[in-house]
């Protein structure tokens, strides 16, 4: 293998649901898997729709990334899935408290389902500090 890479376990963040990490650190960066909008104490969903979706996925994304080295203020490209585009305005609003200056790079799509029919799930790939 040309490169290495490094398994990142998060322990402030939801478990995986599936046969993945949390992210993957090779070379000088890191890549995240989707984050969802699961507290990770209790595994479910926070209520509050949208809104409260997109601030716990955020603080997720944050967690993953301090895990590997990283932070927001890293952060190069995000990919937000959406159930619903009509909810994009409101993820938005809470994705700009978190992202206030030297934006990454942004794909938003409308997917036809999310993992446990959540209503927001973000990526991202960042700088290591």
């Amino acid at each position: 293998m040309a490169g290495k890479k490094e398994i990142v376990v998060a322990e402030k963040a939801p478990r995986a649901i599936g046969p993945y990490s949390a992210a993957v650190k090779t070379g000088n960066l890191v890549f995240t898997a989707g984050q969802l909008g699961i507290d990770p104490e209790r595994g479910e969903f926070v209520p509050g729709g949208i809104e409260a979706e997109t601030r716990q996925a955020l603080h997720n994304l944050t967690a993953v990334l301090e895990a590997a080295g990283s932070s927001l203020a890293c952060v190069v490209k995000t990919t937000v899935f959406l159930r619903d585009m009509n909810d994009f305005g409101v993820m938005n609003v809470i994705y700009g408290e978190f992202f206030t200056e030297d934006y990454p790079a942004r794909s938003a799509v409308q997917v036809a389902r999310l993992p446990k029919d959540g209503a927001v799930e973000i990526e991202a790939v960042a700088l290591l500090d």
